[in-house]
């Protein structure tokens, strides 16, 4: 399931261009989008990558 994480943005990046294409919206005016996708997906990243830190630490 981790090794899968990587695809979390891409799968989402390319719903929106999908999204944006559907409703003829050009990238452009669209670019806010794909940066919150980006800044969500790290953070997701970030917190599966903390827990998997805590949960194997010797504390």
């Amino acid at each position: 399931m981790f090794r899968l994480l990587f695809l979390l943005p891409v799968i989402l990046c390319a719903a929106w261009w999908l999204f944006l294409n559907a409703n003829n919206i050009p990238l452009k005016q669209g670019r806010k989008g794909f940066l919150y996708i980006i800044i969500f997906s790290l953070f997701v990243l970030g917190f599966f990558t903390l827990m998997v830190y805590i949960t194997n630490s010797d504390l």
